[in-house]
């Protein structure tokens, strides 16, 4: 995901809170801290500035001062009362009582607080990250982070694998696209996020984590073992069969656009005439690399994706580069699609099936069309926040319902298990000249197919 946004909120204590609270308070030998706290407050609101970029095509995450968080009151015109978040501050300190003596750090407690706010939006997507999980993230984007190797995300309020990646332990141990996570270790994933979850499979290099599945079919929960690793984030896979070549592109991540020009350079050298994208199991990732692959096929100007922020803010349009491969375009071409394909993946197939460049091939995609803006924030913190929705270049909504291939043909677990691909039997043979889909149909003995 190319994350791009715009964020506010605002913690931020006029004198006349900051008084009531002091006088309530006068007695107490911690009389201070709220004024304390409300006088730096006011015056780093006044002196910090709030740096946000308006260009939603920059490469570079934005930056955001430390106090911005405090330097804006929700709306214009309304007054924020917040006695009541100081009292339960108040309060927490005066008679909480942990299993550990260590107290929170005012730091570690303000942390909280914006985590709180981020998650009433109630928004999967939507992370603040404090440093720690911050670095985690940002090792991940860049191709490398600690883990079992699988994408998560939320469908009908359960934690869901999108997919696992290519030879990660995720990926031995079997897990599948669409499994739900019903257990991690012996804590139930029943109201957690997709922040929660992650913290809870991640854990250092050797360790194992217990994942209890519900997977469709099966008759009943499968409890399956994951040894972490290191996890190195594959890119590209590329393969040649007589005059078909294949791409695999697992991830839009951080080296997405030099892997497949690598690629793209490979398939011109070959010779072939005829590819085959296989975008199955890629959750995604930035959305400039989805644009600059679009490039290869559409010409300059033409729509890869539209950006919708709602009504008052209209839309904006990604559009092709126009790097289009001219007479070595290939004369047939087929994109392989799953329940793994996500967010960047979608983009890129809408956008090469609709402009008639390319047919999909596979499963109705995950359908996670949202687009993220990643802040780096003072001290090592990040937040992740949702402003758009993504749309194909005809307006479908990525988010509601997926993408459908326009030949839908399943890949069961056993046939996984089995290294059994019919996905990409069908695909050979479409590029092949069999571009009948009633062939398809009966023989897969499936009905499902776009009209």
């Amino acid at each position: 995901m190319f994350w791009l946004s715009r964020w506010w909120c605002a913690i931020i204590v006029t004198m006349n809170d900051a008084s009531e609270v002091t006088n309530r308070r006068e007695n107490r030998s911690n009389n201070f801290l709220g004024v304390g706290l409300a006088l730096i407050l006011a015056i780093a609101a006044f002196f910090s500035g709030h740096y946000v970029g308006t260009n939603s095509n920059a490469n570079l995450p934005l930056q955001a001062g430390l106090f911005s968080f405090f330097s804006t009151s929700p709306t214009q015109n309304e007054t924020t009362d917040l006695t009541e978040f100081w009292r339960v501050w108040d309060l927490m300190d005066e008679k909480f009582v942990g299993a550990s003596s260590t107290k929170l750090s005012v730091e570690e407690k303000l942390q909280g607080a914006i985590s709180g706010l981020v998650k009433s939006y109630d928004d999967p997507y939507t992370i603040y990250m404090p440093p720690n999980d911050a670095a985690d993230f940002n090792d991940e984007i860049s191709g490398n982070f600690s883990g079992v190797g699988m994408e998560v995300g939320q469908r009908d309020d359960v934690i869901t694998v999108i997919a696992p990646l290519p030879e990660t332990p995720a990926f031995k141990a079997g897990i599948l696209p669409g499994d739900k996570i019903i257990k991690i270790d012996d804590v139930s994933t029943e109201g957690m996020n997709i922040d929660e979850a992650v913290k809870l499979i991640r854990g250092e290099q050797g360790t194992t984590v217990t994942l209890t599945l519900y997977r469709e079919g099966a008759t009943e929960l499968l409890i399956i073992d994951v040894v972490r690793d290191t996890i190195t984030i594959p890119t590209t896979k590329t393969e040649q069969r007589g005059d078909i070549f294949i791409i695999s592109l697992y991830s839009f991540n951080a080296l997405a656009e030099m892997k497949m020009q690598t690629a793209m350079r490979e398939y011109v050298e070959s010779g072939a005439t005829k590819l085959i994208l296989d975008l199955r199991g890629n959750p995604g990732g930035y959305l400039q690399g989805a644009v600059a692959i679009a490039s290869y096929f559409l010409p300059a100007g033409e729509v890869v994706v539209r950006e919708q922020f709602g009504t008052t803010e209209g839309e904006e349009l990604y559009r092709s580069q126009g790097r289009t491969l001219k007479s070595r375009s290939p004369k047939e071409m087929v994109v392989l699609v799953d329940r793994g394909s996500a967010s960047a993946s979608e983009i890129l197939a809408g956008a090469l099936s609709e402009h008639g460049v390319a047919t999909l091939i596979g499963e109705t995609t995950f359908g996670k069309g949202s687009v993220q803006e990643l802040i780096e924030l003072p001290k090592g913190s990040s937040l992740k926040v949702t402003i758009a929705r993504w749309l194909t270049p005809q307006g479908q909504s990525i988010s509601q319902a997926g993408l459908l291939p326009t030949i839908v043909i399943p890949r069961t677990a056993d046939q996984i298990i089995a290294k059994e691909d019919p996905q990409l039997d069908a695909a050979i043979r479409w590029v092949n000249g069999d571009q009948d889909v009633s062939n398809y149909v009966t023989a897969t003995g499936s009905d499902l197919f776009a009209e």
